[in-house]
Parts: structure tokens; sequence; C-alpha cells
């Protein structure tokens, strides 16, 4: 998913939960900031970069993929991105270590981890709140593809195809993937910027939806592909479907947090909350185009009443420097930080528990910030 989505749909999915403009504008920031809470940012603003929550991709390209580099890449992308739908999925008999192992980490909605994740968010921080909502909707986006890298997992073909028009009139057209950093998608010729093949099974190409582009991080799109793990069988992706579901599954996760509903459950779903809406939200996410901020921003300003600022990175950096010894905890970032490095430890923790060492340990939930 992208800014539009994490930023502006987080916020209104908070407005619809009860949340207050003030404190659904933090909580939003937070879901988005998980986008942005790198090595290099914690660095620069003097923070544990053991809290990192993604990689940049000049990070990536000096990223070792021997084990202890790839134990590092893989807690902070299926913490934060790829959270895996089941850790003792039941893999054929024959399979080696290695792609059970991977297999295990494929990303999916509504498994265990899903509500572990919210619950561990359960009277903590605002900030706390947004990470798990990121985690949360990401399930949804990046289902089908893995937080590690993986050829035989993330690997896409020839045989990849976008519906394009309407749902029940559209065609499909067999999508053209280029690689290009500096390039853009097409998306009237349908063609779209991926990872550049490589044949190395840990090769970082294989991370994640690369060799798929952006298609995941599309609420328009609807796709069908191969995957190999799943010995090739056609597997169909139906984003707008996907987003609202995770739209009205982060309603009803808000309503837990902020103390409404006494428990959070899978596949539950608060669609009253979003019936009023529903057309909508589904114009905005069947929209096509690269960017839906435009049309989120105004339906959250629709909702509130009030005026939701453009997300800035920068933000709150100052506010985090400025403070000395323990007072940095109690910071914005500071409680960012906290939260981030609470869901690494926790997903970590629990991969290891079912014999995985792919993510290595836990990490230290609690490091000593720089003054």
């Amino acid at each position: 998913m992208q800014l539009d989505f994490h930023y502006y749909g987080t916020y209104c999915a908070a407005i619809l939960a009860g949340w207050s403009h003030e404190n659904s504008l933090n909580i939003c920031y937070s879901a988005q900031f998980v986008d942005c809470c790198s090595k290099a940012l914690l660095a620069k603003i003097r923070g544990p970069v053991s809290a990192a929550t993604t990689q940049l991709q000049v990070e990536l390209m000096d990223q070792h993929t021997d084990l202890p580099g790839m134990q590092d890449m893989t807690r902070i992308w299926v913490s934060f991105h790829f959270l895996p739908y089941d850790l003792y999925a039941e893999v054929r008999k024959w399979a080696p270590a290695p792609y059970r192992n991977k297999y295990r980490l494929i990303c999916g909605p509504n498994g265990q981890l899903v509500k572990d994740t919210v619950e561990l968010a359960k009277g903590e921080s605002l900030q706390a709140a947004g990470v798990a909502m990121h985690v949360l909707a990401d399930t949804w986006a990046h289902r089908y593809f893995a937080g590690t890298p993986s050829l035989v997992i993330n690997n896409t073909n020839y045989h990849f195809y976008e519906l394009v028009g309407d749902h029940g009139n559209g065609t499909w057209r067999q999508v053209r993937f280029r690689h290009g950093p500096s390039s853009s998608d097409d998306l009237e010729q349908g063609i779209y910027v991926a990872t550049v093949f490589r044949g190395r099974e840990n090769s970082i190409m294989n991370l994640g939806h690369g060799r798929a582009g952006h298609l995941p991080d599309y609420s328009f799109m609807r796709y069908k592909y191969l995957p190999a793990w799943g010995n090739y069988a056609e597997v169909l992706k139906d984003n707008p479907s996907d987003y609202y579901n995770a739209f009205c599954q982060m309603i009803f996760a808000l309503k837990y947090l902020r103390g409404v509903q006494k428990e959070f459950v899978t596949d539950c779903y608060d669609k009253e909350a979003a019936a009023p809406f529903e057309k909508r939200i589904m114009e905005i996410l069947t929209v096509r185009r690269p960017d839906a901020c435009e049309d989120w921003k105004a339906f959250a300003e629709s909702l509130s009443g009030h005026t939701v600022e453009d997300f800035d990175e920068t933000r709150y950096e100052q506010e985090y420097m400025a403070a000395e010894g323990t007072a940095k905890e109690e910071t914005f970032l500071g409680n960012f930080i906290r939260a981030a490095a609470a869901q690494k430890a926790m997903v970590t923790a629990a991969i290891a528990r079912s014999g995985n060492r792919l993510a290595g340990v836990p990490a230290i939930r609690k490091e000593r910030q720089a003054g």
C-alpha cells in the first residue's frame, strides 16, 4: 500500500472508529511513518537503528545476503510489511527445510500474527496503534508474497495479467514488466517497473513483491499470475475488494483499541460503520491512477470537518533530537520507536518458536536511545 491508504485511509478508519481528529492524525502519521523509518533516518536523528521498520533502496543495494544479513532484512520486512499468515503451514513432506521456512513466511490476512499485532498495541501509545494498522493493512495488499528474498516464493513470469475496465465487463491484458529505477509505470499501456530477474534464490531482487512491481500497492488493480509456490495454479488478486476489507477491518481493530470492542477477532469487519460511505470509498479505490491522495484527503476532511495536514516525514525529528536522556522516550518518535521495537520482537520471537531461523532471534525490545 501507499501513502494514500496508509495515511489518509487510516485517518478515515480512525474517525469512523470514534477517535478524535488529533488522535486520528497521530495514528495515521504513525501508520505511514512505518514506510519511512529506515536505519539511515534513525542514524540521522541518533536513534536506535535496531528499530528500523523499512529499508531504503540504497540500503538494500549494500545489504549482505549471508545468514546475518538475511535475518536482519527478514526481521524488518516480515514484521511490518509481509506478516506471515501461518508459521506452521503444511508443506509437502519432500520439501527441504529452506523452502519450508520461506513458504511459512508467505503473507496473508487474518492469521494469528494479525491478532497478536493488534493485541500488542492494546493499552499502548497512539503510535503503537498506527504501527498495527500499517501491518494489518499490508497483509491484504501483500498477500501471496513473503518478506524475505526468495525466487521460488516471490518470482513472477510471463503469465501475469491485469483486468482493464469494469469488473464485470473488463478485459484481461498481459502485463509487461521492465527494469528501470528512474522510470515510472505506464498505466495506459500496461507497462510496469519491477526488479530485474535474478536466478539466484536469495537475490535482493527477489524480496517481497519487487518482481511484481507496484501492482500489489495499487488499490484499483485486479491481476492474476502463476506463483511457483502454488504449483503454478493461477491466483487472482482483487485489490479493490481486499482494500475495502482492510479498511473495514481497521475500523473494527481501532474500535477494539479504543475500548469499544472487548475483543479483537480475525475475519471481522465493521462494514456497518463504513456502509454510508461504501460507494465513495469504492470509487476512490477503483479509480485508475497511481496516487489517490487527493480523493482520500477530501473524503477524510468531509468525515471530520477538520483540515488533514499533508504528511511530513521530518515533522517530529527536532523534538526527538532536542530531548535529552529518558525524555526522548516520551516524544512522538520515542513512542514510535518503542512500538516498532515491540512489534519486531514479537514477530521475531513467534517465528523462532516455530523452529524457523530466517528471522534470527528476537531483537532487544528496548535499546538505550542516544542522548
